[in-house]
This record gives structure tokens, sequence and C-alpha cells, in this order.
């Protein structure tokens, strides 16, 4: 079972609980467990970090001071895995995936060349 914490009690709870189950604090919205209700922390709104607000695609009615969101995204969490995707792996780290892509090609080459030397030594 995976827990947050609830935004009012503070008080550890099911991830995929609807309620709180000790203040009644309503955790996913529209009571479906499925859609995340993100909230701002203290008198901070949520608008200001979303990558909606940043590109103008966002038609929520209560931008820019929204501090319940279900389309909430964060923008510098979207950066850094941007960063994080176009940083080239090391040569090692490139070898280890193609070698591992390639497994049943290696292989096949391994026993073609056990083949080959088979002939030539029985030669």
């Amino acid at each position: 079972m995976s827990s947050t914490f609830c935004h009012r009690c503070q008080r550890q709870v099911d991830s995929q609980a609807v309620t709180c189950p000790y203040c009644q604090a309503e955790l996913k919205a529209f009571g479906h467990p499925g859609i995340t209700l993100h909230r701002a922390q203290g008198d901070r709104y949520l608008c200001p970090g979303c990558t909606y607000d940043r590109d103008d695609s966002c038609n929520f009615p209560q931008r820019p001071f929204a501090k319940e969101c279900t389309l909430y995204d964060d923008w510098e969490q979207r950066q850094n895995k941007r960063m994080a995707a176009t940083q080239q792996p090391s040569w090692g780290k490139r070898l280890q995936i193609w070698m591992r892509r390639y497994q049943s090609l290696l292989l096949i080459c391994g026993l073609l060349i056990i083949c080959l030397i088979i002939v030539i030594s029985a030669s």
C-alpha cells in the first residue's frame, strides 16, 4: 500500500483514498481515485509554476489564482526530465545497451565463429 499525507490534518492515508478517513478532506478530484487533485502550499498559487500557464494553453477559470487544479504539470520537473533525457550516456553504457538490444545477433555470430574454428581445426 503506497501512502501520502492529507493536506489538512497531515495524517498518513492511502494514496488511492478519495477522502481522508480522519478529517473527510477531499484528496482526489470529482471523487475518482485516478484523478489527482494538486494543491498549492500556503498562500501560494499553482499557476506560476505550471507548464500550461507558461505556454498560455490553460483554460482553467481560476487562472492565474488557482489553489487547486487537476491538470497541474510542474514546469521545473519537466525541464529537469528534458535535461536528463538529452544528456548522452557514457560509451560503456551505450555499448551495454547495444549488446542487450542485439543479444541474439551476437549469439548467432558467436556460434558461427565456434563452427569455423571447429572446421578449421578438423582440416
